[in-house]
């Protein structure tokens, strides 16, 4: 049973995949200009030369011509040529992903665990504790990760000199351990305007989920059994939240390499938001299919990875 659910799931990931490559392909094509008119060549390139490169790259065939030899390509894991570099697409996503997925990676541990920790406390206590941490999450949820970037850079790099500005290491180059501390110490900024700007809405959602759960006849009989908060939230809460963190949890694995846009350029960080950003910019088509369909597929597959815990978790799940 369990091997017929799991091969359901793998075509389903297959047809999803395809149905996604189709349209963005065929979208992303039919965006106005491209990579050779949008200022990536040298200007003085004549007309000859992009022919030929054109020609290289496949381009100067039909558009469905195009869409079957990329799909043949990536059927065997080759994403192409960047445009811009001329570097395989997966060694430009490769030299970018780990940076991506160390900031998000942190960030989300931390999330999850401000979120989850004071949604609980916030819906068992009530009172002040709730509404200061209520007004907390929606501070969170409303503020702009770029303005508390800029924020942080004013106050703690350049009014209070304790942080570096930007980049990832500093000029004075550390090996070993030390490197990776350096590295850290110039990820705080960055990862806790993340944190900040991550935790809002989740710890909302836990919030609400745990008033949901305090409203149940088996909590109002815990309680009037004398069942203190602790032993409530281990064995009632917590186990009654897990399907939803679990489900979230899942759907967040596309975000450890998607990057931030904003954050990576204010800070300077080479990561997958920049890469993907700088690729739109400059029409490089494969990196931006590359980054997509990886998205894509993790997304998918967080989507699955969740069903079949769930489905272990309590075999009447559907």
């Amino acid at each position: 049973m369990l091997l017929l659910i799991i091969l359901k799931k793998i075509i389903y990931i297959f047809i999803m995949l395809f149905l996604i490559s189709i349209i963005s392909f065929f979208m992303i094509h039919l965006a106005p200009n491209s990579f050779f008119l949008a200022g990536g060549l040298n200007p003085n390139i004549t007309p000859e030369a992009i022919a030929h490169l054109k020609s290289v790259y496949g381009l100067d065939k039909p558009l469905y011509i195009q869409y079957l030899m990329w799909l043949k390509a990536i059927a065997g894991f080759d994403f192409g040529l960047s445009f811009a570099s001329g570097n395989e697409v997966i060694n430009e996503i490769y030299n970018r992903v780990g940076i991506t997925l160390i900031m998000n990676f942190i960030a989300m541990i931390f999330v999850f665990f401000i979120a989850i920790i004071f949604g609980v406390n916030s819906a068992l206590r009530g009172g002040k504790y709730e509404r200061v941490i209520k007004q907390l999450s929606l501070l969170s949820y409303s503020t702009p990760s770029f303005y508390l970037a800029l924020l942080l850079v004013l106050t703690l790099a350049l009014n209070i000199p304790i942080f570096p500005i930007s980049g990832l290491e500093s000029f004075e180059t550390k090996e070993g351990v030390y490197h990776i501390i350096d590295m850290l110490y110039h990820l705080i900024l960055p990862i806790s305007v993340m944190i900040f700007v991550g935790f809002g809405s989740l710890l909302l959602y836990i919030r609400s989920l745990t008033l949901d759960i305090l409203k149940s006849d088996y909590i109002f009989y815990a309680k009037s059994q004398g069942v203190n908060e602790k032993k409530l939230k281990k064995i009632y809460i917590y186990p009654n939240l897990r399907p939803f963190i679990i489900t979230i949890l899942g759907l967040s694995l596309p975000a450890l390499l998607g990057g931030s846009v904003i954050l990576e350029q204010i800070f300077s960080i080479d990561g997958m938001g920049l890469l993907f950003y700088q690729s739109a910019l400059s029409r490089d088509y494969p990196v931006i299919m590359g980054i997509m369909m990886i998205g894509a597929f993790l997304t998918l597959l967080g989507n699955v990875i969740a069903d079949l815990i769930l489905l272990k978790i309590n075999p009447h799940y559907k």
